[in-house]
């Protein structure tokens, strides 16, 4: 129970709102760690709550803090806007009352607003690389007070090619303060780092880290590519399983991302798309209309995969497949969140074959195909099932037997009775 920390009753009342009973794994080993006074370095599996296993200790050490200097005293680095927005607002709810702020600094948006958060003694900072350097090179921040580091998705701000900026900005901070960073994976660059800027810190590791949550059914859709939008739209209406409810659809690039956005409103359907070529607004426009049911399917690039944190996602849809099973595994954590279960339906054409094969080999695991034959090519599914069509977690109907609504017709089986992920592990 979160009682057991020793948190402020202001604290543990905005827990109780916000819905949490009780930690996770990864709050229950981090919190009390940081409060202790800890360095820390964590990995732990996507949809973990370590959000909150930094958040939380770093209010309550900023109350518990003696003659608390005015300005920065604690600093959140992250590798996107939406990230940076996303942890804002969850550390305004968990500091409501204590009278310790958040504001954040990310790049796409004007300079003032941001400059009065850094002059007006905010105290917690959450931000981008990129734009907190800017502030800091015009004179717009002093880091000087910072106690409490936060470095989060270590990894994914070394493969956006953050790492100058992040040394640049490290450079501003005192010599003398906590410091925890987070990561899904630990490369050599990132120890290296660790090296650099911390003493003697624990390294906590939660769960299968680059593993996705058991509580997601995975399934593979080979298709032909020139009929991955009919068998998106075919999926999206019901017409081959169950109806999908909150949908993230994950596409290779900005470009394909806007046609196929527009392709299903054409097609009637209330989609909105999120990728680095739309504005700060329209991102958030279209992020807060698909938290708010406006909009019930999101079509988002890469820079949805990770810190996305939206209730409620039923269904990831893989239109384009990952080559990197790291980027499948963040894509799909979208799901199954908060104790939740979700499924992930990826759509695989003959040339997905080597990155399917780098993905399953990463699980551990073969993922059930379902094949419905009008929309694979006389090559056949292209998705490894050609070779053992009557494997146990192969599914193969014609289109007939999925008109007039999977959940009603008679041939092809509603989706919850397909295979589990789980029972092809191993």
């Amino acid at each position: 129970m979160f009682q057991e920390f020793g948190l402020s009753q202001t604290i543990l009342d905005n827990i109780e709102e916000l819905g949490y009973a009780e930690p996770t794994h990864v709050q229950s080993q981090a919190i009390p760690a940081f409060l202790g006074g800890r360095n820390l370095v964590v990995t732990a599996e996507t949809g973990s709550g370590k959000t909150a296993a930094f958040l939380v200790p770093m209010i309550q050490r900023l109350i518990d803090l003696p003659l608390r200097p005015k300005g920065i005293n604690g600093l959140v680095l992250c590798p996107t806007r939406e990230i940076a927005l996303q942890t804002t607002g969850f550390a305004q709810a968990l500091g409501r009352g204590t009278g310790v702020r958040a504001a954040p600094v990310y790049g796409g948006v004007g300079y003032v607003p941001q400059e009065k958060a850094l002059s007006d003694g905010t105290e917690i900072i959450i931000a981008t690389p990129g734009r907190l350097l800017d502030h800091l090179q015009k004179g717009n921040a002093d880091l000087g007070h910072v106690s409490f580091l936060v470095i989060d998705e270590a990894d994914r701000l070394m493969d956006m090619g953050f790492l100058p900026d992040l040394r640049k900005v490290l450079r501003y901070l005192p010599g003398r303060r906590q410091t925890m960073l987070f990561s899904a994976t630990m490369p050599p660059e990132i120890l290296s780092l660790v090296k650099t800027i911390m003493q003697d810190p624990l390294r906590i590791e939660v769960g299968q880290v680059a593993m996705p949550p058991e509580a997601i059914d995975q399934t593979v859709f080979p298709v032909d590519v020139a009929r991955k939008t009919d068998l998106l739209l075919a999926l999206l209406r019901g017409k081959i399983s169950e109806e999908l409810d909150t949908v993230l659809v994950f596409c290779r690039t900005k470009r394909r991302a806007e046609r196929l956005t527009n392709d299903l409103r054409r097609a009637g359907l209330d989609a909105t798309a999120i990728h680095g070529d739309r504005s700060q607004a329209q991102r958030e426009t279209a992020l807060a209309g698909f938290r708010k049911g406006k909009f019930s399917i999101l079509v988002a690039t890469d820079v949805a995969a990770r810190g996305l944190d939206v209730e409620g996602i039923t269904h990831v849809v893989n239109f384009d497949l990952p080559e990197v099973a790291e980027v499948y595994v963040h894509r799909i954590g979208r799901t199954a969140r908060a104790g939740a279960t979700g499924r992930a339906y990826s759509f695989v054409t003959p040339d997905d074959r080597s990155s399917l094969s780098r993905i399953e080999k990463a699980l551990g695991q073969r993922i059930p195909r379902f094949t419905i034959t009008d929309y694979v090519g006389r090559g056949g599914a292209g998705a490894g099932e050609g070779d053992d069509p009557g494997g146990a977690d192969t599914r193969v109907v014609s289109s007939t037997a999925t008109r007039g609504g999977g959940r009603n017709g008679s041939g092809a089986r509603p989706v919850a009775s397909w295979p589990k992920s789980g029972s092809s592990r191993g």
